[in-house]
């Protein structure tokens, strides 16, 4: 029984030694190497650049108020419609204190000078009547009273802008009510009822009461490579995404290239404006980021091979030519002169013929 059970184990150890030797004689043996075989055909390719950027509309404007104060009221939301001349927020004026005194004594001025104009004028009117005094004497009081109403009156008008933002006599026309200058979508009204609002000057831009755009009428505005600039021109079509419309894609012109580059992350690049054509019953919203499709050159029926076929070596471009496939595959090295790629697909212009088959990359077993 002992005997059996040795025998048994001996033969055990000698199958595994044997199996063992075999796997290690498979692992030295060479693999043979097989490539995809492609094929040289014709066909239309078209090189292209991506530039990123955002739509935005042509003509967005910001309201400022024409008189500094606090907002008493507000007409209109973000994301309503409104026409030129609407009015969107009302300013309650503030007045200066040095402004109002100045204002009220130049009132008080006006008011001494014109109770003595008419008081003189009304003396000379009746020496006048008597044939006492002169034509010209008569105009010169008549004058000097008009004067005086006049000056009265304006002193009234600036009190009562200081202290109201308007007068009585151009309530039609008052800078306290803030109005829209043209007609289109409101993208953004950044002021409450109670905030404190500034004129623009020449040393501050003044409060934004209102953002206003015309949204029928878009553009893509991003930036092109200084590599790449030289090879668009306006008046060009472009193929523009969004990211926030899936599936979705729109025509535009590009109508715009900056003649001056600016500085992006280390790289020179040309800001480039697009038109955009929106089919109706699409709703594009200012800011959403977008990418533009540019073509750069074209080769209409041109001679393709898959780009990953190529090697560099140096200055040259090779391919490996299929000479025989039976039992293995064999190639033949040639030089080419490759032209435009989209990345996928390249031109070759010298070196190959219409249907030869090249060397791909290696299959995967």
């Amino acid at each position: 029984m002992k005997k059996v059970i040795k025998i048994i184990v001996s033969v055990l150890i000698a199958l595994l030694f044997l199996s063992t030797f075999v796997f290690l004689y498979q692992k030295s043996q060479p693999k043979e190497i097989v490539y995809q075989i492609l094929k040289a055909e014709k066909s239309d390719i078209v090189q292209t650049t991506i530039a990123t950027g955002k739509i935005e509309p042509r003509d967005e404007v910001q309201i400022k108020p024409q008189i500094s104060g606090i907002i008493s009221e507000v007409y209109k939301e973000a994301g309503e419609t409104i026409k030129k001349g609407e009015i969107i927020a009302k300013v309650k004026v503030i007045p200066e204190l040095g402004q109002l005194n100045a204002a009220e004594s130049r009132l008080r001025l006006a008011t001494m000078n014109g109770k003595q104009s008419t008081i003189d004028f009304e003396r000379v009117e009746k020496l006048y009547e008597k044939k006492l005094v002169s034509s010209e004497e008569y105009e010169k009081a008549l004058l000097a009273n008009q004067q005086a109403r006049e000056e009265l009156q304006a002193a009234k008008d600036n009190l009562e802008i200081i202290k109201d933002g308007i007068t009585k006599n151009s309530a039609s026309f008052s800078s306290t009510l803030i109005r829209s200058t043209i007609t289109g979508l409101i993208l953004d009204v950044p002021i409450k009822v109670g905030n404190s609002v500034i004129m623009s000057n020449t040393f501050n831009d003044g409060t934004t009461i209102a953002t206003v755009a015309d949204m029928s009428d878009l553009i893509f505005k991003g930036n092109v490579d200084e590599t790449e600039v030289g090879r668009i021109k306006e008046n060009i079509p472009v193929k523009i995404t969004i990211g926030a419309l899936q599936g979705m894609e729109f025509k535009a012109i590009l109508e715009y290239i900056s003649p001056k580059s600016v500085e992006n992350n280390g790289a020179n690049q040309f800001e480039i404006k697009a038109a955009i054509t929106v089919p109706e019953g699409v709703k594009i919203r200012s800011g959403y980021s977008a990418n533009a499709e540019i073509e750069l050159q074209r080769a209409e029926q041109a001679l393709c091979i898959p780009e990953s076929a190529l090697e560099f070596t140096g200055n040259h471009t090779y391919v490996y030519v299929l000479t025989d496939s039976v039992p293995n595959q064999k190639f033949t090295r040639k030089a080419v002169t490759a032209g435009i790629s989209n990345g996928m697909q390249v031109e070759i212009k010298e070196g190959l013929k219409e249907n030869e088959l090249v060397r791909g990359l290696k299959k995967e077993f």
